[in-house]
């Protein structure tokens, strides 16, 4: 098994709510793949992109034409990097394409995703203190796009 949790933890249920935008618009996070020639792909993602459904199914919102949606198109599967609550952790999904939301207001390409095994990583060593932080150029039309995708994103 690939880690010892098959469930998000609530504290990243809360995170990955779709609630709370403003408070963590500065959190991003990685989202792995792998390219047709079978490297590691990395993409930076954030909360207005994936919402949790549940505590085993997640939802993304991808940008069309994008190296990433191509590589979940082609092989359904992805890795989601974050750091949380001074742990790593490291969640394997299964991904499956959603029909497109014909109300969507921002035309990204949906996708259900599975959650396979969830690794939680600390060190013994030294504390996390965070993971990839951003600073919006423009936080009031970005979060209104970021709310708009995940009611998108979640409809149907």
């Amino acid at each position: 098994m690939f880690g010892n949790l098959r469930e998000l933890p609530d504290s990243l249920l809360t995170f990955f709510s779709g609630d709370d935008l403003p408070q963590k618009q500065h959190d991003a996070m990685m989202l792995l793949t792998v390219t047709d020639d079978l490297w590691p792909h990395a993409a930076m993602v954030s909360v207005g992109e994936v919402v949790a459904v549940d505590s085993t199914h997640m939802r993304l919102a991808m940008w069309p034409n994008t190296s990433t949606t191509h590589n979940l198109e082609q092989r359904g599967q992805a890795t989601l990097v974050l750091v949380h609550d001074a742990k790593a952790y490291y969640i394997r999904l299964c991904v499956e394409p959603l029909a497109p939301n014909p109300n969507a207001r921002h035309k990204l390409r949906r996708f259900t995703a599975t959650i396979e095994g969830i690794r939680e990583d600390v060190a013994k060593y030294a504390d996390l203190t965070s993971g990839i932080r951003i600073d919006l150029k423009d936080p009031s039309s970005v979060l209104a796009r970021w709310q708009e995708t995940i009611e998108d994103t979640l409809e149907g």
